[in-house]
């Protein structure tokens, strides 16, 4: 086809049977607002003494991976793909909706290195030329909540080098979250968030780090294997200033409160009286700074950072429960 815009391109996501085995098409091609998904290489360079002054005389790759980057508007059915790979374990269940085809499937920390692969594909007609990834694996995932903008998520991806594929892209309707679909909780304990008030806030953002590490062995330039390491959440929240019991008194005090972002479409209805619906719970958050700039002209706001930790007594550090007509994953 040759030159033209990256609106072109599709970026779509299918979940491994085997692990590393690639996938022949995707189940979901994603609504991305920008992505990056290319082939990596380490190469090692033949410099040593022949006799001449010229740094060196060959190189040679010595490995071989391909990784990137997708971010978009978060949709009801796509994400929860991205949410497997990155959590690890899921259930699926019916919803407590009378209409049986709406699910929960709810997303926790699977206590292993091996955490759900994917086979990322690249429909590119510019180049007439489109590519699976094997063994594709979530690195990071960060969530973030804006007023007067889409919910978007933001992902990255380790995989193995592409294979040629030839693909038809399609794209599922998805349902998508905006600002007016959200609310955010907090309570002294997990057992609290259903009572608790929802806080008024300005923006949210949640990160994942996985820690990934590609195991790279002899007889091979190729990743045996992506292993996830320890998994890390952290946020920042952005609230107008009004009080020191929002999140100062918590903060001075080192007191841990669990928190609930939910997202929830109402204006969709799925099912008998459902909606569309993505709630992240984490028991046991600690805020671990906490600023107030003032500016003269501007309205005082607080930005508050905190971490998540592993609360024993709930066997929690984070959960995520994705409602939609998605029958499992």
């Amino acid at each position: 086809m040759g030159k033209g815009i990256g609106r072109l391109i599709t970026v779509g996501l299918a979940k491994e049977t085997t692990r590393g085995t690639a996938i022949s098409a995707p189940t979901f091609n994603l609504n991305v607002d920008e992505a990056e998904f290319d082939e990596k290489q380490e190469k090692v360079v033949k410099e040593q003494n022949f006799g001449i002054i010229e740094d060196s005389i060959d190189q040679e790759t010595v490995k071989e991976w391909a990784e990137g980057s997708v971010g978009g508007p978060v949709g009801d059915l796509s994400i929860g793909l991205i949410l497997y790979s990155a959590f690890g374990a899921l259930t699926t269940s019916d919803n407590a909706d009378a209409n049986p085809a709406v699910k929960d499937h709810t997303f926790t920390v699977q206590q292993g290195a091996q955490h759900q692969s994917l086979t990322v594909f690249v429909d590119d007609p510019l180049a007439a030329q489109d590519y699976k990834y094997a063994l594709g694996v979530v690195s990071n995932l960060s969530i973030e909540y804006n007023v007067g903008e889409y919910v978007k998520f933001a992902t990255d991806i380790m995989a193995k080098k592409g294979a040629t594929a030839t693909l038809t892209p399609t794209r599922a309707a998805e349902n998508c979250f905006r600002a007016k679909h959200v609310t955010f909780k907090k309570a002294s304990a997990l057992s609290g968030l259903d009572a608790a008030s929802a806080m008024l806030i300005r923006s949210f953002k949640l990160n994942i780090e996985k820690n990934v590490e590609p195991e790279f062995n002899l007889s091979s330039n190729e990743p045996a294997d992506y292993l996830n390491k320890q998994f890390v959440v952290t946020g920042e929240i952005e609230a107008i200033w009004q009080n020191e019991s929002d999140f100062k008194t918590a903060f001075i005090a080192n007191t841990a409160q669990a928190f609930r972002i939910d997202m929830k479409n109402t204006d969709v209805t799925i099912g008998t009286a459902a909606n569309p619906e993505l709630k992240i719970d984490m028991a046991k958050c600690i805020i671990t700074e906490l600023s107030k700039p003032v500016v003269l002209n501007d309205l005082m706001m607080q930005t508050i950072t905190f971490k998540a930790h592993y609360s024993t007594s709930d066997s929690l550090l984070i959960r995520a429960i994705l409602t939609n007509l998605q029958a499992s994953y």
